[in-house]
């Protein structure tokens, strides 16, 4: 065990234990089996017939190499874009993390392919905005059976206008900025910044299946307070 091992042994154990975690898929995992109780909660399908795509790029620090990071010119962003499906409640699905100069475009087939391969999917109908156009997209949804739906702003707007379905997914990409290991990109591997997305969607979606649950004894009419001596 080395020096700082043995000085900070929780922070160096969580940084050992990162890696095992990304190559099983534990934590994502968990945010599924999290995200099908919260659908069947509110009486839903576990699994989503319709969801929305979207992407966010981040600033890198230091810390993220040259070499897995890109400038987004767009949003004028030096580091990684975060790549996410939800379904309709803004319930993350699948999140991919590439430099920031990837295109939507070429991203959303792999985050297609990678939440399709699952079983018992039953995705149909899937929003996006304008950028997600071209052959190589349009094969892979259709490979699954998926349809796109284009939600466009209306001419003449400026500025910032809510726009129906994307609104959602937008919604959870600013909850996740808000997450502090988030708003700015320190990862040096891109497979970790995506763990951590699903941590930050873990923590969200278990604060929110918390404050569902009973309480006692407000919702426990049944059950009465003890009467203090």
């Amino acid at each position: 065990m080395d020096g700082s091992a043995g000085r900070f042994p929780v922070l160096a154990g969580g940084l050992r234990l990162l890696p095992p975690l990304a190559g099983y898929d534990y934590v994502r995992e968990l945010h599924e089996r999290l995200r099908r109780t919260a659908r069947e909660h509110e009486g839903r399908n576990a699994e989503p017939s319709a969801g929305i795509i979207d992407s966010q790029s981040v600033d890198a620090s230091e810390t993220v190499g040259a070499e897995s990071r890109g400038y987004d010119g767009g949003k004028s962003r030096d580091g990684r874009k975060r790549h996410i499906l939800t379904d309709t409640e803004g319930l993350l699905l699948e999140v991919t993390v590439t430099t920031a100069d990837v295109h939507d475009s070429k991203a959303a087939p792999a985050l297609l392919e990678t939440f399709m391969d699952q079983p018992r999917r039953l995705l149909k109908l899937v929003w996006v905005d304008s950028a997600y156009q071209g052959p190589a997209l349009a094969k892979a949804f259709a490979r699954h059976g998926v349809r796109i739906e284009v939600v466009r702003r209306s001419d003449g707007h400026r500025g910032f206008v809510v726009l129906a379905r994307r609104w959602v997914v937008e919604r959870t990409l600013s909850w996740l900025s808000r997450s502090r290991r988030l708003n700015r990109d320190h990862e040096r591997r891109l497979d970790h910044h995506a763990q951590m997305v699903w941590w930050a969607a873990v923590i969200r979606l278990s604060r929110r299946l918390a404050a569902d649950a009973p309480r006692w004894p407000e919702k426990r009419p049944g059950r009465l307070p003890r009467a203090r001596a």
